[in-house]
Order: structure tokens, then sequence, then C-alpha cells
């Protein structure tokens, strides 16, 4: 570490014609002469919603034992490596979803734990989401309080499910009871929303036809940088700029391949990848640079609305997503949909990967983040919004947190977590919506 008699700021970023990148925590942001700097800590808690639709197929998602696990379940096999940052939690529940819509229900109760207006129009109201009770606050200091992500590209419009306009299913974010938050899914517009500054995208899109990257336009400040810090942390700058230009080069290969198509997708922007996999983990990667560079604290990610047609031909699934989920306790159904499951908890494991792999302050990113996989959407057969689909990743470098099954009583709400989400990054609620309680048991550190 350098001591010196000045710290870098926290916030501090690399400026150049277009682009403003921040950095990662350094030790030289780390007031020197000071118990923090022996740690490097500081690092803020961040959390994040990853959403997937139409529920599960119980049997092979349900781990066979309560508490302490083993192993996991077939369909949460991929996150095994992961095993002591990972609870697996059952019973939990959606009353208000109940007596809504079937699909819009999902998508809408599963962060606001609320039952929306029934409409068809632009009167729609639903209730300020968990994510945006935990972003005004912790939110408040980054320069983007939070981050709302997913991979459909289609904003869909009036009646979508039920008599309950589409923007319940479009939105998992809302800043009030009548505050839809737009879901992002353009890699190259998060990219530059992150990384660009000033002018139009125009403008910035012609810049970069003379340079290579968006890198090459701070390289002054990089330069004068690296001779103000010390050896790891020139490694630690070194790391991120090469891992915000892989993200980029994967963006730049998206839009040249788009170009080069005769059969162009009329539906996908040019920086989407053609691949919804290669979509999904540059939209994860995109996420790991936001929070490293504490750009946001906050975010949610839709892998995909309710009621997708979706295909997975590459799992052994070319059936779309829907009318598989209406398994009739079809057994080949069934196969396939927990298929699915796994699929879409495979990534997640990309997700915990690459928080668990990036330095960040005294320990990695995991360590210092609380990530919620699930659906609004328990037996997808029966539109059911009870024992939804729930895992939660959290790093514990200090204190053994996950490996472990927590089975509520039958009828326990959601909301009860979700007040346990807010307690975990220093927000706290008496009550929120329907819970009756906090849900500590997840948040705890296991016994040894």
């Amino acid at each position: 570490m350098t001591i010196s008699r000045m710290a870098l700021p926290r916030r501090t970023f690399l400026r150049g014609l277009g682009a403003t990148v921040a950095l990662p925590l350094l030790d030289a942001m780390v007031p020197a002469f000071t118990a923090q700097a022996a740690t490097a800590a500081n690092a803020p808690r961040r959390l994040g919603f990853v959403f997937i639709p139409m529920g599960m197929n119980p049997a092979p998602w349900t781990p066979g034992e309560v508490g302490r696990l083993k192993g996991l379940s077939p369909s949460l096999a991929a996150l095994t490596p992961h095993l002591d940052d990972v609870t697996v939690v059952t019973n939990l529940d959606l009353e208000n979803a109940h007596t809504t819509g079937n699909h819009a229900s999902s998508n809408a109760a599963f962060l606001s734990c609320l039952k929306g207006k029934r409409t068809e129009g632009s009167d729609y109201e639903l209730g300020t989401t968990v994510d945006q009770i935990a972003a005004r606050q912790i939110g408040a200091d980054t320069p983007i309080p939070s981050l709302e992500l997913g991979t459909d590209l289609i904003v869909q419009v009036g009646s979508c499910d039920n008599g309950y306009a589409c923007v319940y299913q479009n939105s998992l974010s809302w800043a009030s009871p009548t505050s839809p938050l737009p879901t992002e899914a353009d890699p190259r517009v998060v990219f530059e929303r992150l990384f660009g500054d000033g002018g139009t995208a125009e403008q910035r899109r012609a810049e970069m036809k003379k340079n290579a990257s968006i890198l090459d336009w701070v390289l002054d400040d990089m330069a004068k940088l690296q001779h103000r810090v010390g050896r790891a942390d020139r490694v630690r700058v070194d790391e991120y700029v090469s891992t915000v230009r892989e993200v980029e080069r994967r963006i730049q290969l998206a839009e040249e391949q788009a170009a080069s198509s005769v059969l162009p997708d009329l539906t996908r922007p040019t920086s989407v990848p053609a691949e919804w996999e290669d979509h999904v983990k540059l939209m994860f990667d995109l996420q790991v640079l936001a929070l490293q560079a504490d750009m946001t604290r906050v975010i949610t990610f839709q892998l995909a609305r309710e009621a997708s047609t979706r295909t997975y031909p590459q799992i052994g699934v070319p059936e779309p997503h829907h009318p598989i989920s209406h398994h009739v306790n079809d057994p080949e159904k069934l196969a396939k949909l927990a298929k699915i499951n796994a699929y879409h908890v495979s990534l997640f494991a990309y997700m915990v990967e690459q928080l668990k792999s990036t330095a960040d302050g005294d320990g990695s990113l995991l360590d210092h983040s609380t990530f919620m996989l699930g659906s609004g959407m328990g037996n997808p057969d029966v539109h059911d919004h009870r024992n939804l689909p729930i895992v939660v990743a959290r790093g514990g470098r200090d204190k053994p947190w996950g490996g472990r099954h927590v089975r509520y009583d039958q009828g326990t709400p959601l909301a009860n977590l979700h007040l346990a989400l807010l307690d975990d990054v220093g927000v706290h609620l008496d009550r929120f919506v329907d819970s009756t309680g906090h849900a500590t048991e997840v948040m705890e550190p296991l016994s040894l």
C-alpha cells in the first residue's frame, strides 16, 4: 500500500474526450494512517435481484434436506462450486399475487409484494419496489442510483395478461406507485451510460470510428494515475481496464456481426450478441463493472418476462418456455422445465463467479454484495404464487454464511425476506407491505 499525505478520492475518474471511467476501490483511496488503511475496507454493500419467469419444477429444484447442505439439488447443481455462498429458501409466498392477474402478477409482485391495479390503459398503479427503497439510501451517493436491466428487447404495449397493462410485465422496478422504471436490454446503451461523458450518442460513435476503444480517450489520465499509486493499485487498475476493454470488444463484435449479416434481425439492436446466453453474460459483466467502480449499488435484472416464448434448443428444449411451463404433470414437459430451470441457474452461477473473483476492498465483490435469484411464480402449470423458487447469494469471508436450505412455514410472505435483504445493506424498515417479520434466519452466519 502507498502511504501518502493525500489519499485519492473514493470517486476518482479517468477522463478524456467523450469518456469517464470510474475506478474500483484502491488502497490509495483509503485515508493514510487510519485503522481503515490496514484493510482497505470501506467497501459499500450492494443489492441485486435476478428474475426468472414461470416458476420451477419443484422436485429437482428443492434440496432434500433442511439446514446445512452437503450438496445441491439437480436444478441448482451449477451453484455447487459456490455452495458456501448460497442459501436456498422455500415456502415463501406472494399472497397479493393470488388475486391479481396470472403472469402479470408474477412480474409485478416480485419486488413490490402488491396487487397491481387492473387496467389496460395508462392509469396503472402498483407500489414502490424493494430495490428502489434500497436505492434511495444506499444509491444516493452513486452516479447511477440503480440499474434496471433485462434481455427482452421489445417493449410490449396495451393489455398483456387478463386485463392487465403490459407495463406490469415490462418493469420489475417501480420508483413510486405510478412510476415504473424502464428495463434496458441493449449492452451498448448500458456501456455508454456507464462510461460515456458528454456529447450525443451519435457524436461519441463518430469518435469511436477514430479510436479503437473508449479507453483510448483516457490514456493520459491513466498514465498520470499509474505514477501516483503503488504497485498493487497499478495491478488492480490494469485488471479493471482490461475487463472494460474486453466487454467493449464483445459489444463491438456483436455490432460487426450484425452489420455483416445477410438477414439482419430487425428486433435486435446491433450491439446485442446473436446468442442469448452471450447476451446474458455480457449484461452480467456490465453489472460487475458497474458495481466494481461504484457507479451503482442496486441492480435488477430480468432474464426474461413472464409468458416468455423463448426457446432453448441448445439444452434440448426447442419448444417455447411458456407452453412447456403448462406441464399438466406430463413427465416429458416437467423434465424440460427442469432443464430450463437448471440453465437459468447456471447463468446466475456465472454472475456469482464473476462477483467472487473480483477484488473489492478487503475481500471480493461477492463479500460485499447480496443477490437474490427468484421468480414470482411457484407452480407455473396453475399460475401458483406459493413456494417460490428463491436462492440468495452472499459472500462471507470472515463469517461462514451459506450452504444451507431455509424452509419456512407455508404461506410465509416474500416480504419478510425483502426486509432481511434491506437490513443486510443497512436499510431498516419495520414492515414492508404484508410482512409478518424479518427473515433473519436467511442472513445470519452459520454456527460452526
